[in-house]
Order: C-alpha cells, then structure tokens, then sequence
C-alpha cells in the first residue's frame, strides 16, 4: 500500500536541521548552494533511533553537514547509500562512516564480520569525471531491495530498491522506496532545473532510457512523489518525467536545425544557436550536454551533411 500520509515540505531551505517530509524521511540539504547544486545536495535520512538509518547521498566533503547527518541519527546508521560519485554526493561517505564507527551508539551489524555503516552504490566508470573515482563497501545491484525494521514495529519492512539509471553518470542509481510512493531520484530528475548530460561518463539516449523506466516504475508502483537531489519534492512525477523528456527531444530538434542550417560548422558553432534562449553565461555548461546531443545524433544517424 501507498503510504496515506501527505509529504510536508516547507518552502525555506533549512541546512542547520533535518526537516520531516514523513515521520520516517528527512531531508537534510548540505550548504553547497550554487549554480551547479541550486541550494545545496539533499542528503536524505530513511528510518528512525529504532530501526537505524539509511543515510542517501550524503553529500560533499563538508565537515559541518557530515555531523549533523551523524547527530540527526544519533550515529544510528545501518547504510550509506550513494545514487552517484560526484563531488557534491559521495565524497562525505567515509568521514560519515569514520563517525559512525567511532561513536559509542553505532549500529552494529548483525554479521560482527560486516563493516558499521557500509557504503553502498555503485562503482565509478572508468568514464567518469575527475575526482568522482568511487568504490563502494558494496555495490547495489540494479533491483536489489535493502530492508529496514519499519519505524512503528507493526507494518512490513521498510524496503528500499536500487534502480540503475545512467545517463548523469555512468553509476548513477535511483531509489525506490517500496510501499511509500517515494522515489529518490539523486540527479537524474531535478526540481526547477534540467541535468547536466557530459560525455563520456554521460550519454543523452541512455538518461532517456531511464526517463522512460522511471516512467513505467511510476505507475506500477504508484510513485506519488520524487525527491531529487537538488531541489524540493515534485508531487506529480508522470508529468515532471514527461516535462523533462519533451525538453531533451526540444532541444534535439534544435539541434539538428541548427546543423542542417550550418552543415559545415562545429559544435561551438550550432551552440549560440541551439541555446539562445540561455543566458551566455551558461553555456559552457550548456556545451556539455550539447555534446551529448551531437552523439546521440551521430549514433542515430539523424544527420547527414
């Protein structure tokens, strides 16, 4: 069953204190605001003192945010969860897992072999970009389901199900939260802004691929609400996906005008054309995905001069 409670999320961005979307989700946003993070890398808390925590992204290398994650959980964490190895997402795992285990009221694993708090996710490519080299503790398979003892000691396991979904990143993973209509989405769908697709650990027709499985994952599991890594929670995902998909294939269109329009250009050539709707300032972020496009392109054979 979907769970019947609403999802509180207040307008102003709180970096100091976890805010509760639900009694056992919280949201605590790292203060890394910028043009690449918007107002910062939301680390999300799944779980509650009782049962532990799984802590999901939980964001840069910033020693202030690292311990409040660990005071939000008392140090109660079962798993660190990465959706992906970029700067603002995984680099706090291991100072967060140092705390864990040094602190006297860390989780302990049922198996005394097992690592306290473990980081799990998914491997870096060998694509991928600088400083986003990752090895997990352990690496979450596409579908494989993490469970926790549900908060009120009466209903089913919490259940939290790995989904791969490249095209940000080569090793990016989405999260289900199976039975909450949750999904955690980390880069690949954002609140208020489009994702930056860079080659080569990035690649346009696999994140649409993805846009289209997280599509079909939201109807049949009822996803009532993503929670992206950056942004606030979107409260209608069949549209917030097919929003984003109509701009990617947009920008396409534009894309390929702008090559049959000057056939024997460059890619710093279509660029002005293809993002004059964007302020200049943001182009040479607007390159990369452009790039992205120009494969696609090519890979497609959409183009022929």
């Amino acid at each position: 069953m979907i769970h019947p409670l609403p999802l509180h999320d207040p307008p102003d961005w709180q970096h100091e204190q976890p805010v509760a979307l639900r009694p056992h989700v919280l949201r605590l946003t790292a203060p890394n605001a910028g043009l690449m993070t918007g107002p910062g890398t939301n680390s999300y808390l799944v779980g509650a003192p009782t049962s532990g925590y799984w802590v999901i992204d939980p964001g840069p290398l910033d020693a202030a945010h690292v311990q409040r994650l660990w005071q939000a959980t008392a140090g109660q964490i079962c798993a660190i969860v990465c959706t992906h190895s970029h700067p603002d997402h995984s680099p706090a795992a291991l100072p967060l897992q140092a705390l864990c285990r040094q602190g006297p009221s860390a989780q302990r694993p049922a198996r005394p072999s097992a690592p306290i708090a473990p980081i799990l996710g998914l491997p870096s490519a060998p694509t991928a970009r600088e400083h986003s080299f990752f090895r997990p503790d352990r690496t979450l398979h596409d579908g494989e389901a993490l469970e926790l003892p549900h908060p009120d000691g009466r209903s089913a396991p919490l259940r939290l199900r790995a989904l791969h979904t490249p095209g940000h990143a080569a090793n990016h993973l989405c999260l289900l939260l199976e039975g909450d209509g949750l999904l955690f989405s980390g880069d690949h769908i954002l609140e208020g802004s489009t994702t930056v697709i860079e080659p080569p650990d990035g690649d346009m027709s696999a994140y649409l691929d993805a846009l289209d499985r997280l599509a079909a994952l939201c109807l049949d599991a009822g996803v009532t609400h993503i929670l992206p890594a950056h942004g606030h929670a979107l409260a209608q995902p069949l549209q917030a996906i097919e929003r984003l998909r109509r701009h990617r294939l947009q920008r396409e269109a534009r894309v390929l005008s702008a090559m049959r329009a000057l056939p024997k250009g460059q890619i710093d050539d279509w660029l002005p054309v293809v993002y004059a709707d964007v302020p200049a300032h943001l182009w040479p972020v607007a390159r990369r995905s452009l790039l992205a496009h120009l494969q696609r392109i090519q890979a497609l054979g959409l183009f022929k001069p």
